[in-house]
């Protein structure tokens, strides 16, 4: 039986990518209009991303991007020229990143509308190759405690691992409360409070054996260009979430973790094949399900099980069906962005998921 845990990650914490993400907007097409529905319509689909946006995930944690998600949901102008993409890329946070990658930090809508406008033709060519491919380390502090109760060392990997921080998980310091343990030189340093006192507090980091990941399009985190992108996604003054990234980067640089180029939807088994003899095998995502088309969500849980691996993940409520009625414990009530946790089909945790963006 796994011990509950509830993880609150204090200085920042875990993501909450949207479901209006792939519900509200629509499922990926190749082009850029949906079968059967009008402009005007995918237009005020656009507009209600835009304002649910705004309204949960910006509010009281960025005043520029929720004025300017606002402003977005407002201007048929605008939403014209986003609804003309292809639905999976028109999530307010591509858009966000693009225009402050190519053109830097608007300081109001005016400014933001100004360029959007003006450079549409560049600005959507960006689009249309980018993702929001976040990496946000505070998540390996949720995911920590679950792993010291698997049996030492570890293997793991990553699906949706973008750059594969988190796979450095045991080369960052954290901090619960009563000491900080890990590497005492890390330039990383994670603070979380579990809330459940059944779950032990972790008291050193896994013995780490092997390590690698997968990804649509994997980051190198020594292309100078790759980064600054990843850096475009971190939110306009989340400072602490920008010392933790580029610290997680200096530690990459210094040895790369093992990534490869792989839709999940394909399989893993023949990335892991590799795996040390004696070492637990751990497969984990955050906040990768969610840009699965729904009906593509099965198929890789039927994969997993097939698989007979120990398996984490950290996705939405909702995300990966049937797991979230074997929850032991009530999510906390009164915050739209909770995360369940799974591992081995059983329920472990709500990880918090205040402020920060995805």
């Amino acid at each position: 039986m796994v011990p509950d845990l509830l993880g609150r990650v204090s200085d920042t914490s875990l993501e909450y990518i949207p479901k209006y993400s792939s519900d509200v907007i629509g499922k990926p097409r190749s082009t850029g209009k949906t079968l059967g529905v009008s402009d005007e319509s995918q237009s005020q689909r656009v507009s209600e991303a835009y304002q649910q946006f705004a309204r949960l995930e910006a509010h009281g944690r960025s005043p520029l991007y929720e004025e300017i998600t606002e402003g977005v949901a407002g201007d048929a102008e605008v939403l014209a020229l986003i609804a003309s993409l292809p639905a999976s890329k028109r999530q307010p946070n591509l858009l966000l990143g693009a225009e402050r990658f190519h053109y830097g930090t608007a300081s109001n809508y005016a400014a933001f509308r100004k360029e959007v406008i003006g450079h549409w033709e560049e600005l959507s060519a960006a689009m249309l190759t980018l993702r929001t491919q976040t990496n946000e380390v505070a998540r390996c502090a949720t995911f920590l405690p679950l792993l010291l109760t698997l049996p030492q060392p570890l293997a793991l990997f990553e699906v949706g691992a973008s750059a594969g921080l988190c796979l450095l998980l045991d080369r960052f310091r954290y901090d619960y409360g009563k000491g900080e343990v890990g590497p005492s030189d890390s330039p990383v340093l994670l603070r979380c409070e579990i809330r459940n006192v059944g779950y032990p507090t972790p008291t050193r980091v896994p013995d780490i054996a092997w390590r690698g990941g997968c990804d649509l399009a994997p980051i190198d985190v020594r292309d100078r260009d790759a980064v600054r992108w990843l850096e475009a996604l971190i939110w306009p003054g989340d400072q602490d979430r920008l010392t933790r990234f580029r610290g997680a980067i200096e530690i990459a640089r210094e040895n790369p973790p093992q990534l490869f180029d792989r839709d999940l939807r394909e399989g893993i088994g023949d990335l892991v094949e590799d795996v040390p003899e004696g070492a637990t095998l751990v497969v984990f995502h955050s906040a990768v399900l969610t840009y699965v088309p729904p009906e593509d969500r099965g198929a890789f849980v039927g994969h997993m099980k097939a698989l007979g691996l120990t398996w984490i993940a950290n996705e939405g409520g909702g995300v990966i069906p049937g797991l979230i009625s074997q929850l032991s414990f009530p999510r906390e009530s009164g915050h739209p962005t909770s995360r369940v946790k799974s591992s081995a089909e059983r329920m472990s945790s709500w990880p918090s998921a205040e402020g920060s963006s995805p």
